[in-house]
């Protein structure tokens, strides 16, 4: 689960889940939710595999988005399906979604970037939470 909260002139990102493949998932559907409203007329149509290195979990979950950002940047890609595996070294996944199209997909809003400012990935209730904040 993800949701969206006020930060000054940025937008938060608060994601929680049962575990961190979960928890990353989420952080990037939480992550295109911020750049295009109607996720549900995204078709899967196209996939990219992707890896980030790393193992302080903060610093990881801000490398993904960050790499998600990018590909979103270059190619227009809006990636919807996540199958992700968090290990010690980094993270593994394939994402599957398509193009960007302003015919069929609504622009929300434009993430400059992923911040650093109050970066946060803790395990909580027996699960995981993430906060991050992005410029928007």
């Amino acid at each position: 689960m993800y949701e969206t909260f006020e930060h000054t002139a940025d937008l938060g990102l608060r994601v929680r889940a049962a575990d961190l493949d979960s928890l990353f998932v989420e952080a990037g559907r939480g992550l295109f939710s911020l750049m295009v409203a109607n996720l549900d007329a995204v078709r899967l149509v196209e996939e990219v595999s992707l890896g980030v290195v790393g193992d302080e979990l903060d610093y990881l979950l801000f490398d993904w988005l960050n790499e998600l950002l990018y590909i979103f940047e270059t190619r227009r890609l809006v990636l919807v399906e996540f199958h992700v595996h968090v290990s010690d070294g980094g993270v593994q996944a394939t994402a599957r979604g398509e193009p960007f199209d302003p015919s069929r997909h609504q622009s929300e809003h434009e993430v400059k970037a992923i911040t650093y400012h109050e970066l946060k990935v803790a395990k909580e209730n027996g699960g995981w939470i993430a906060e991050v904040i992005v410029d928007i």
